[in-house]
Order: C-alpha cells, then structure tokens, then sequence
C-alpha cells in the first residue's frame, strides 16, 4: 500500500469525559455525494478503537503541507496530542485542527469490523474547504504538492 500516495488527516472525537481525543489517519475517502458520506478506518487494537466505536460524531481536518509536525504528534502515543496544537471546539463537537485545508464535521451513522481494523461511515453535517498545498503520504514518509 506504500505505492498508493494520500492525503493525510487527523481524526477527532470526544471520549466519555468530554476530552478531545485524536489521531492522524490517511485512510479518509468519500463514499457518497448525495447525501454526503465519508469513510475512515482504525486498527482495531488501537487504543483509540473503544472510544470512536462509542461515539456519536468525529471530525476530519485535512491538513496542509506545513502541518507535518500535527501529523506526527497526532500518530505518535504521546498521551495529550493536543499539547501545543492549535485547534477550535464549539460546545459538544469534535475539535478541528487550525490551519487544516478542509474541515468536515460528521455524524457517525455505522461502523464495521473488516478484517483487522474498523470501518467508520460519517454523515458531513458540515464542510468548508480552504486554499493551500496538501500534506500527503506515500512510500512511508511525507510530501507535499507543489
């Protein structure tokens, strides 16, 4: 899968406590227009796994290419992915990282167990896109468009 270049995207949720809770993915991709739906996975044995399963929403911001450093703090198991990054919450959403190329806020409406990871299916309840150049991923390190 190295051979396939992506976007990269950091995840969000609220866990139980109402604490913003993240990580980075790059398997974000759109599975309809109308209504618009989009789709992510998540390794099943990800610490993250319990918390996304029970959630009602998530948010994906689609960071820029000078967001390398979000992208790494958020893969990383640093315990606070948040420290030191900026980002925006309205009252019981998902938080959205600043500067990100495009933000969508989602519903989650299901989610299923494929082999060993999970498959998440959203509902954009909101999206806004911004100019820039993409952070993308491909043959296991990051690139940016020009």
């Amino acid at each position: 899968f190295a051979s396939f270049a992506t976007g990269v995207t950091v995840i969000t949720t609220i866990d139980e406590h109402g604490a913003p809770v993240g990580m980075t993915a790059n398997s974000f991709g759109s599975v309809s227009l109308d209504p618009p739906l989009v789709q992510w996975s998540l390794r099943i044995n990800s610490g993250l796994h319990r918390t996304f399963v029970d959630a009602t929403h998530f948010s994906v911001s689609v960071l820029a290419s000078h967001q390398r450093h979000i992208a790494q703090q958020f893969a990383s198991r640093t315990p606070d992915r948040f420290a030191g990054i900026e980002f925006t919450q309205d009252a019981g959403e998902p938080p959205l990282i600043r500067g990100a190329l495009a933000y969508f806020i989602c519903k989650k409406i299901a989610d299923h167990r494929v082999g060993d990871h999970e498959l998440f299916i959203g509902e954009v309840l909101h999206a806004s896109a911004h100019e820039g150049q993409a952070l993308l991923f491909h043959g296991s390190r990051f690139l940016t468009t020009r």
